[in-house]
């Protein structure tokens, strides 16, 4: 099993990352790998959501369909993968004061047959691209390239974050 967790501190209002973090539709535009996420219903997560994921991780592309299993508006959610890999996880946006929140996202995945063998380095390699969708998110919110439809984080907009 891999279990990971990673925060990141953010220098925006908790209400504002919560739109963009309980959106699945706007994963692709911060999740590097991310090539569709299709939420139904969109908008907002709420009990009951599902998601249709296609992603490319390691060279291979792919498909994860998902189900929000819990919700606390504005603060957190949990998920589980329902095809595709035995996934769960959960992402929560916590205020540390009225301009500045703490965004964590976590998962447990379970490794099948053979690949267990291959979980240490699977782990260094997803913890990595975990940490690096969490710098493309602040790097996302803190240049405002968010508000703009169609837009990604890019190294060039990077801006001041600290990870934790």
């Amino acid at each position: 099993m891999i279990d990971l967790r990673v925060s990141i501190d953010i220098d925006r209002p908790a209400a504002e990352i919560w739109r963009i973090v309980a959106d699945f539709g706007q994963d692709p535009r911060w999740r590097a790998g991310v090539t569709t996420m299709a939420p139904d219903p969109p908008g907002l997560v709420v009990p009951g959501t599902t998601t249709d994921e296609t992603m490319r991780f390691a060279g291979r592309g792919f498909y994860i369909s998902g189900l929000v299993t819990s919700v606390v508006p504005g603060r957190e959610f949990l998920w589980r993968g329902t095809s595709g890999i035995d996934v769960e996880g959960g992402r929560s946006v916590v205020p540390l004061d009225d301009d500045r929140c703490r965004v964590t996202m976590w998962f447990r995945l379970r490794l099948p047959g053979l690949l267990r063998l291959r979980a240490p380095i699977l782990e260094r390699m997803l913890r990595r691209k975990l940490q690096q969708n969490v710098r493309r998110l602040g790097d996302l919110v803190t240049t405002d390239a968010w508000r703009r439809p169609g837009t990604t984080a890019t190294p060039r907009d990077r801006c001041p974050w600290s990870s934790r």
